[in-house]
């Protein structure tokens, strides 16, 4: 080959080079800015040309795929969500109009195979050069179809939400939220309206919510979790300290009571002289006003943002459809200076403005399964390129220790007692089926209608899995009567089978 023709076959070159670096640019890297723009139609159907990836349950069972068509001579890609209403707000939907949400949305690179990886870049170039679909990367959550339909069946279209962790590694087996809703709707003609007109049987919530990650409710008593891993670790007490319980606590010259039994409406329980362990078990209000008062509402605090809160727990799903737990004063996280600014007799028992997601408590229950150290909450298992080699695999990873090893220990032990004689006794957990868990019974104002909570770990010896369950605006809705129940199902099929 001569120098002039060498000189020409460079320049070409540079020439397909550039010409490669200007499409990658403008498809790739600006391709969100120019999404942006709702009257790009380029844009629009060049995403509904790119066979995205599929999403899939652990087990493999396909949880969104494409239905394909012809239109004006083009092959056009429609997004379809074979289980319907099995887990749409945390799958999320992504709409013929370029609309995305949960996991569609916050993986969007890998399903339409515009992640950053150079090598997939430049083929997917080439195969729009050469005419050839672009195809997407298929993502496998963690998630259990079985767990997930289960958790959906037990809320029964009452309001709430159900997390399951696994307890060693934080993988999200389970994230139900009810109600719920056909993510198929998104896509056909009234279908938000037809969402829209789902709202539960409280009446008021929003299908396409995630109340497992947005949703902020009272945890009640489940928070004494926190407030008893603050007061042991801390050495401010002991689980054989002494209480004596005449009913209530004097909090600011007024009287604290103990919650009314659900066994004698009207009356509140006296437990008189009990240690800490037992105010534990039997969810004695009055003790844990004391424990307030004496370590301080700002102490809690700490020990709540050594679990998370105050904090958007990182998960997959896009931070916009995550709340943090904490405080909240008008609609916001608030952060006190002072003990002065909080009333810390009822931030002990789970009351005055502590608002929590149920993943939060899911993860304060997963914390002390794990030793006191909080597990990362993961929802994606892999990804895997559609030539079939995996682009990305989750390696469990954790947040850093909340308590001691012997506090998790010595909480592991109370939350046992809750379930073998305490607030859970009446659920009937099979005795070949060790659990710790706690009850919740969060007052709302609103006389006898109640949230009902229960977080649980199984076997308590070892655990394996961690059970937050919600239900929302329950009349008579104690932790044990409502939220319990649920739980116990889950246990039962996840352990059993």
């Amino acid at each position: 080959m001569n120098k002039q023709l060498r000189h020409i076959c460079v320049f070409a070159l540079v020439l397909l080079a550039v010409l490669i670096g200007a499409t990658t640019y403008w498809q790739t890297w600006a391709e969100a800015d120019l999404a942006d723009r709702r009257d790009n139609s380029v844009s629009l159907i060049q995403r509904l040309t790119v066979d995205r990836g599929k999403i899939l349950a652990a087990d493999g069972t396909v949880l969104a795929t494409n239905r394909r068509s012809r239109k004006h001579g083009l092959t056009i890609y429609t997004r379809h969500y074979p289980q319907n209403d099995l887990a749409p707000q945390v799958v999320g939907y992504a709409t013929n109009a370029g609309t995305t949400t949960g996991l569609e949305q916050s993986l969007d690179d890998y399903l339409t195979g515009a992640n950053t990886n150079l090598s997939n870049t430049f083929k997917q170039e080439l195969d729009r050069l050469g005419g050839q679909t672009v195809r997407g990367d298929n993502v496998y959550l963690t998630l259990r179809p079985d767990i997930q339909r289960l958790a959906l069946d037990e809320l029964d279209g009452r309001c709430g939400a159900v997390v399951v962790l696994d307890a060693k590694t934080g993988a999200v087996v389970a994230m139900a939220s009810s109600p719920t809703y056909n993510a198929n709707l998104v896509n056909q003609p009234r279908g938000y309206a037809k969402i829209g007109r789902i709202k539960g049987t409280c009446g008021a919530a929003s299908a396409l919510q995630n109340n497992a990650t947005v949703g902020l409710y009272p945890p009640g008593s489940t928070f004494k979790m926190v407030t008893a891993a603050a007061a042991l670790d801390s050495g401010a007490f002991t689980p054989s300290s002494r209480f004596v319980d005449p009913g209530y606590c004097t909090e600011y010259g007024k009287r604290v009571y103990n919650s009314s039994a659900p066994d004698s409406p009207g009356g509140h329980e006296v437990f008189g002289n009990v240690s800490f362990a037992q105010g534990f078990e039997n969810s004695i209000n009055s003790v844990f006003c004391n424990v307030g008062l004496h370590i301080g509402g700002l102490k809690i605090l700490d020990y709540a943002k050594r679990f998370g809160f105050y904090s958007v727990p990182p998960l997959e799903t896009p931070p916009s459809e995550s709340n943090a737990s904490g405080l909240y004063n008008k609609g916001h996280l608030f952060t006190p200076k002072s003990n002065t600014q909080i009333d810390s007799g009822r931030l002990a028992f789970g009351q005055e403005r502590m608002l929590v997601t149920p993943l939060q408590m899911a993860l304060v229950g997963a914390t002390i399964a794990n030793k006191g150290v909080v597990p990362k909450p993961y929802l994606v298992q892999k990804v895997v390129a559609a030539d079939g080699s995996t682009a990305t695999r989750t390696r469990p990873q954790t947040l850093g220790r909340a308590i001691k090893p012997e506090t998790a220990a010595e909480l592991n032990q109370m939350m046992q007692l809750v379930v073998q004689g305490g607030t859970a006794a009446s659920v009937g957990f099979p005795p070949d089926l060790k659990v710790a868990g706690k009850t919740g019974t969060a007052e709302l104002g609103l006389g006898d209608v109640y949230d009902s909570w229960f977080v649980c770990f199984a076997p308590a010896d070892n655990p394996r899995y961690v059970v937050a369950v919600v239900v929302e605006k329950q009349p008579n809705g104690f932790g044990a009567s409502v939220a319990a129940p649920i739980a116990k199902t889950i246990l039962e099929k996840l352990l059993h089978g």
